[in-house]
């Protein structure tokens, strides 16, 4: 296996030492990390164990390429979105595991790269697809070109939580209709008009924050996921998920507090309540001030881990 660093140019893991912990690692255990992104995690869970198995799923073929790396018998890369968790584990044989890693932030990696159209620090094409080579995939510039007025309300609104999403939206088409939309400094130069003063830096990451969401159905992708880690983990597995925005963060705190991602938990006849997962984090774990020193990355991240119950799924 490779012995590479953890804290590599390409991508460095937030939170490293609490999601081990939270993974309660146990010899000879079968493990998944659902985002290997630039493989800062899976390395150091590999490092852990001399058996078991780490099964790592990253839809980019970047990560494909990091991943490549590690290679070991204890490691297997699965190129796959991760709302399709339970059908490639069962492929493999792969069930039930033992713990499952989910760091929801877009890789350093993918952030540096000006072709992916992620940072706002760049010029370069409206992409903004995990997987790059996927033609069936709307690009950020579909979404600002294609989508009529009321939807980009919506997506502004809903998945950049933007104050002025409807004012945004109108700039959006009232822009292309002079040109299409195409690359970053297009984008950002259509509304700039409207952006918060003083603020600026904050707004973009918003609006951008609202076209990924919107690219790679992120949140539908993720209860998709939560919701199979219930057949996934055997009981006692532990579920440890870090994000980074308020609506990751909710869907994730709501699933292992009330079973399910909206509403009140469920009662039977008798008042009582059956979850799948106990919270062992009553609020989310946050990066050390020294940490967020060293790596920007990690000043959004929140950690939250649950324990698989002993309740049907």
């Amino acid at each position: 296996m490779s012995t590479r660093p953890n804290d590599t140019a390409y991508h460095r893991p937030v939170m490293l030492a609490e999601c081990l912990a939270g993974l309660d690692l146990v010899p000879g255990g079968r493990y998944v990390d659902v985002t290997f992104g630039g493989g800062g995690h899976s390395a150091r869970i590999l490092e852990q164990f001399a058996e078991g198995h780490l099964y790592s799923f990253d839809q980019d073929e970047a990560a494909e390429r990091e991943a490549a790396e590690l290679a070991s018998p204890q490691f297997t890369f699965i190129r796959a979105n991760f709302r399709h968790l339970t059908a490639e584990l069962a492929r493999r044989e792969a069930l039930p595991v033992d713990g499952l890693l989910a760091d929801l932030g877009v890789s350093s990696h993918q952030f540096d790269t000006a072709a992916r159209g992620f940072s706002t620090r760049f010029d370069g094409p409206l992409d903004m697809r995990m997987d790059p080579q996927d033609g069936t995939v709307a690009t950020a510039a579909d979404v600002l070109n294609d989508y009529d007025e009321a939807a980009l309300h919506r997506i502004f609104g809903m998945y950049g939580e933007v104050t002025n999403a409807r004012t945004l939206a109108a700039t959006v088409v009232q822009a292309r209709r002079q040109r299409p939309l195409r690359t970053i400094q297009e984008l950002k130069h259509a509304i700039q008009p409207v952006v918060a003063r003083g603020k600026e830096n904050k707004y973009l990451a918003q609006v951008f924050q609202a076209l990924r969401i919107e690219v790679n159905d992120e949140l539908t992708a993720l209860q998709e996921m939560l919701t199979q880690t219930a057949q996934v983990l055997r009981p006692g597995g532990r579920l440890v998920v870090m994000s980074y925005h308020s609506l990751e963060d909710r869907l994730v705190k709501n699933f292992l507090s009330q079973g399910k991602f909206f509403g009140q938990a469920e009662k039977d006849l008798y008042g009582r309540v059956s979850l799948p997962f106990e919270a062992l984090t009553r609020k989310p774990v946050e990066a050390s001030a020294d940490e967020i020193t060293h790596n920007s990355r990690a000043r959004s991240a929140k950690l939250r881990i649950g324990v698989r119950t002993s309740i049907p799924a």
